[in-house]
């Protein structure tokens, strides 16, 4: 407790009914929710497998526990639930699965999975409309995640468009109950259902959990805030942490209201505000804070800092976006040189994913090294995920969403209709679709499709036989050219290139295999076990991002992390905030974004925008972003125009830059 400041203390203490934590950017929110968890435990008594602290991303989570066990640790911490919100409700859901009509050994689908499973019906059902299955995956998540089902939005359809969505939300669901299967929001969804509807199921989980923590409130959508209200229920054993103003997240459901919802539905709610900053400058803060300003506000709060008022804040122009990666970079070169520091003290932030392919090709020309987030992953590739549904298989036959995968990868004539068959057949017999091949006669499918599915079940019954003997590794390496997969992906690919590029992958994700057998000694049915967790995996990712390099990023996936040098490029209209925000008139979450990008930065703050952009083959001019005119006048330094202010600065920064370099090579 000497460690936090007095509103955390108090913030920590309260136990009197249900809390909201006001908790600003940098304001040390991690260690109340930690400390309180453990001032839970240690002071009032309550056992830790009676508390549940709930957030948004596995790393968050991850770090809230390591925090906790090193506070608490021992059998003091044991049952004591940190995980995700999708975590609980996958926990709910293996709990209560029967009551939900599910089988043992449930599958559940992520995007690409669902997409698929769209296009697929969309196809069968109205020929051409392949193409729209991103769209209606996305409009049928919205509908999840406010709890519309699919009748209702089958009723509430009146355009064509809503009327194909609507149908198409219903079909998908009849589909994946066919397949023993979920998606992601169903594990919310599905426990809010059943908690609505049960009410002895709701009791009892609610004498189980009599404390609960939410971290990142401001980020719930309609289905995670009733989750949170039936769990927490008359006991009032609630302490949620948010940020109103880093409520980025709309796009996805979020619903920043849900704030400003609780003081409805917890009359008693009381608010602590945690104001001081320990990550920025004064200079930095006031920025942020003058430019949230201009966003309307149910909670009101001001960041401040005892780190002293610091540097203003910069704003270089740039001709255009090539000029303005070179420039970037040669600033970052000049400033490393100048004040002798990491490259992985420099974080490169910018609205979309797009804008870090110029900024990759300047750094990669200065021998730069770099950390590109949010990249597509090894895992996330498909010929990765399709041969990890092979080798899923080999290990346990009764994988259902691994069979839904491959059963048509290569192609074997088994379309939606075929499976969805298998599938509602699988659930009458309660038996896995690979049992449900094997037990399927005449009468349940059509004669082609039945042998053709017994033809595919008996010879992934020989792969996993040959694999499992002291073939090991070369019996997959049959399995791929038994389905010819190098040829598959040439048909699937845009060039011979791409294909054997994705080919290369699959032999990687072979040979680790092969080398995690051979090094550790483990068969070869742990080995797939353990590609399947992807702790190596993740271990790896996080391990590149630790290296002393600069780190490139979106302004959505900054968030939660800090800097002590950051440059936010592209601040234009149309950019930031973008076309689209403006065109629906949602200026606040862009303002929003703005001003997390703004509070990421401990020390220096720097901004460029371009004069000109290419756009779709065509060169447009821009215009500086609004949000530019809303920062303090007095604290920002203008660089890269022809007027005598930055003619000046350019030649002191040049002069530094020499010092520097004479006193290296002294």
């Amino acid at each position: 407790m000497t460690q936090l400041n007095p509103r955390q203390r108090e913030a920590v203490r309260y136990i009197d009914g249900p809390l909201l934590v006001l908790a600003g950017a940098g304001s040390g929110k991690t260690s109340v929710i930690t400390r309180k968890i453990a001032y839970l435990v240690e002071q009032c008594d309550i056992s830790a497998k009676r508390i549940a602290a709930v957030t948004f991303t596995n790393k968050a989570a991850r770090e809230m526990k390591e925090r906790v066990s090193k506070l608490i640790g021992g059998s003091t911490a044991k049952g004591l639930t940190v995980c995700t919100f999708h975590q609980l409700g996958l926990k709910i859901i293996r709990s209560e699965r029967k009551h939900l009509g599910l089988k043992s050994g449930f599958s559940i689908f992520d995007g690409e999975d669902s997409r698929n499973l769209i296009r697929d019906l969309l196809i069968q059902e109205h020929g051409a409309e392949g193409d729209q299955a991103g769209t209606i995956a996305q409009r049928i998540s919205s509908w999840k995640n406010d709890r519309v089902l699919p009748e209702q939005a089958v009723a509430r359809a009146t355009s064509p468009a809503d009327i194909l969505c609507a149908q198409a939300y219903l079909r998908y669901q009849r589909a994946l109950r066919a397949y023993n299967a979920l998606d992601f929001d169903d594990l919310i969804l599905l426990p809010t259902i059943l908690f609505e509807q049960q009410s002895e199921i709701l009791e009892k989980w609610q004498s189980q959990l009599h404390y609960l923590l939410v971290d990142e409130y401001q980020d719930t959508n309609t289905s995670q805030y009733l989750l949170v209200k039936q769990l927490v229920g008359l006991r009032g054993g609630l302490t949620v942490v948010g940020d109103d103003d880093q409520s980025i997240y709309a796009w996805r459901g979020a619903r920043p209201e849900n704030l400003e919802l609780l003081q409805e539905d917890f009359p008693g709610l009381k608010v602590i505000k945690l104001e001081q900053n320990y990550r920025s400058t004064s200079r930095i803060l006031k920025a942020a804070n003058t430019l949230i300003a201009n966003n309307s506000h149910v909670f009101e709060k001001q960041l401040w800092s005892e780190l002293g008022y610091g540097e203003p804040l910069r704003i270089i122009r740039c001709s255009d976006e090539r000029h303005e990666a070179d420039q970037v970079v040669a600033e970052i070169q000049d400033h490393r040189l100048r004040k002798r520091k990491a490259y992985g003290d420099y974080a490169i932030l910018y609205r979309g994913n797009h804008q870090s392919r110029l900024l990759e090709i300047a750094l990669q020309q200065d021998q730069v090294p770099y950390h590109l987030s949010g990249g597509t992953s090894f895992f996330s590739r498909n010929e990765v995920k399709d041969i990890m549904a092979y080798l899923r298989l080999l290990v346990n036959a009764d994988d259902d969403n691994a069979f839904l995968r491959i059963a048509n990868v290569p192609r074997r004539k088994l379309g939606t209709s075929t499976l969805e068959a298998l599938g509602a057949f699988a659930n009458e017999q309660q038996c896995s679709l690979s049992e449900a091949c094997e037990r399927a006669g005449e009468g349940v499918l059509p004669e082609a499709s039945l042998k053709r599915l017994k033809e595919f079940h008996y010879w992934l019954g020989s792969m996993r036989r040959l694999s499992d003997s002291e073939a090991g590794v070369a019996g997959i390496r049959q399995l791929i050219r038994d389905i010819d997969y190098e040829d598959w992906l040439l048909q699937l690919s845009s060039s011979e290139d791409v294909a054997e590029r994705r080919m290369s992958n699959v032999h990687f994700l072979i040979d680790s295999l092969d080398k995690l057998t051979r090094d550790e000694g483990i068969g070869l049915d742990e080995a797939i076990n353990r590609l399947i967790l992807r702790d190596l995996l993740e271990q790896q990712d996080e391990d590149e991002a630790g290296h002393d390099c600069v780190q490139l990023m979106t302004l959505h996936a900054s968030k939660g992390l800090e800097f002590p040098h950051v440059y936010i490029i592209g601040m234009e209209e149309n950019l930031l905030p973008h076309r689209v925000s403006i065109e629906e008139d949602n200026i606040a979450e862009e303002r929003r974004l703005a001003y997390v990008g703004i509070t990421r930065a401990q020390q220096t703050l720097t901004m460029t925008l371009a004069e000109k952009r290419r756009q779709f083959g065509d060169t447009i001019p821009c215009e500086p972003s609004r949000f530019i005119a809303e920062l303090p006048a007095d604290d920002l330094v203008w660089q890269g125009g022809s007027d005598e202010k930055s003619v000046e600065a350019n030649k002191e920064r040049a002069a530094e830059t020499l010092s520097s370099l004479k006193s290296l090579f002294a």
